[in-house]
């Protein structure tokens, strides 16, 4: 990497166990969050910090929205000492492990590339299997993140002839050469739209590969008295993931409902009960994921299930896995989310299909989140994540709780003022990197300036000019 590249978290070990393996998946219990660190440094009121104080605040400050139908949307300001040093936009992605990304096309075969689609999805949120939820910054109206992976293109090919082709000349490879094994890079844009409600628009591109991805991020969130559930918001369809190189083939995925739990005992996990589903209509392959929360004897098990069949997915309306036939099953889906999800061809129930007939799309043990490249701060803009909350994040870094929460509040009235004075002029935003504010179908366009700001991006020009208004400067 270049001296000038600025990396966001530490590095992590290259993507293991993938080919198919002959070993069952076990179920693991619940994912906590390990036991924190008390930091002996204290405060200016003399106590000592710690999650559990920090997570008792918060559910007190929660009682509050007992019955209120989205807190997500909600106006209210949390004091600093209860966030994470740490940019919303920044926080929220899909590609904690882009080598997945990366690889879904490979496959010459159209179950195989769904395959590569399932492989994706259960590592590209690999923070909450291995580390704790966290409240980052709510994001401002105009904010933006960009960052980019350099990952290798070790991923194989689940089923079907593999085609690692390079598309471009951009990793050491002429183009129409192999890109296994060899450096790619995956860019990320990402911008927040709208501020109510807060949605926030993200396109991801891999030219080398041939493969982008895009959606709306939007939560809704209730406080059920003892977790926080949250579903997405309206305008959040899921993401969704164009191959280039298969004429424009796209693959829908939508997102469950996962619950935050923890609170009472102060320590923070993350469970999903609930069906989600993976589309594509030019295939005619669909996929219903169905998790559990609770296994027996009320011991949770993170287990998840699926099935994999053929219908015609513009008509097909099934949401459960026992009304899909056993003649249009292509294969079936069992594991845990948290340790090893397993496939297996065909109708038969999985317990019955042999360990060696048994295909391992992931084991999420070994992998932990790859680090991003982001623009050295003097490259970045003031509305740019980083820099926008850098006064935040060094005072709550330096345990200085009141100048954070101030400083936070300067930047959530500045917002708000910024918002009166479009108001009186009858000025709607325009979004700089996006054509819309939000879009019915959950498919985001990139603008001509979010064009070259990628195109720019992948080529590690980190320059940008300055845009024509800021939302909350």
């Amino acid at each position: 990497m270049a001296k000038d590249k600025k990396l966001s978290a530490p590095g992590s070990p290259t993507i293991s166990a993938m080919a198919p393996q002959t070993s069952a998946s076990s179920p693991n219990s619940r994912t906590g969050t390990p036991a924190p660190s008390i930091n002996e440094d204290k405060v200016a009121d003399g106590k000592i910090p710690d999650d559990s104080s920090k997570l008792r605040t918060f559910l007190s400050i929660l009682k509050r929205f007992i019955g209120v139908t989205d807190i997500a949307a909600a106006r209210f300001s949390l004091p600093a000492q209860l966030m994470e040093p740490v940019p919303n936009l920044e926080y929220w992605h899909y590609l904690d492990r882009p080598e997945t990304f990366v690889a879904i096309g490979d496959s010459e075969d159209a179950l195989g590339r769904m395959l590569g689609c399932l492989r994706f999805w259960f590592t590209k949120d690999l923070k909450y299997v291995h580390g704790k939820p966290c409240k980052p910054y709510n994001s401002t109206l105009g904010e933006f993140f960009r960052c980019q992976w350099q990952v290798e293109d070790t991923a194989p090919s689940l089923r079907g002839l593999e085609n690692k082709t390079n598309l471009q000349q951009t990793i050491a490879a002429p183009p129409g050469d192999t890109t296994k094994n060899k450096p790619v890079k995956v860019s990320y844009l990402t911008e927040q739209t709208s501020h109510h409600p807060p949605v926030s628009a993200f396109y991801v591109d891999c030219p080398d590969k041939g493969v982008s991805a895009s959606g709306y991020d939007q939560l809704s969130a209730k406080f059920t008295g003892t977790a926080v559930k949250v579903t997405a918001g309206q305008y959040n369809q899921g993401i969704f993931v164009t191959l280039h190189r298969h004429d424009n083939e796209q693959y829908q995925m939508t997102h469950p409902a996962a619950f935050l739990g923890g609170f009472l005992r102060g320590n923070l996990y993350v469970t999903v009960a609930d069906t989600c589903f993976i589309t594509c209509p030019r295939t005619g392959i669909k996929v219903i994921l169905h998790y559990l929360e609770e296994g027996y004897f009320g011991k949770t098990q993170n287990k998840v299930e699926g099935v994999v069949y053929k219908c015609d997915v513009e008509k097909d309306n099934k949401t459960r896995i026992k009304d899909v036939s056993d003649k249009d099953v292509l294969g079936r889906i069992d594991g845990s989310w948290v340790d090893k999800v397993w496939f297996s061809y065909g109708s038969a129930d999985f317990k019955k299909v042999p360990e060696k007939d048994r295909i391992l799309l992931i084991d999420v043990n070994p992998l932990r989140p790859i680090p991003k490249i982001v623009p050295p701060q003097a490259e970045q803009l003031p509305n740019e994540s980083q820099r926008f909350w850098n006064d935040v994040t060094e005072s709550i870094q330096a345990k200085q709780f009141n100048a954070a929460t101030n400083q936070k509040q300067e930047l959530e009235e500045r917002q708000r003022q910024r918002a009166a004075e479009r108001k009186a002029q009858q000025k709607e935003w325009q979004p700089r990197f996006f054509t819309q504010v939000t879009d019915p179908s959950g498919r985001p366009e990139l603008s001509q300036e979010g064009r070259q700001a990628m195109d720019r991006l992948h080529n590690e020009e980190w320059r940008l000019e300055p845009p024509a208004e800021y939302g909350a400067l």
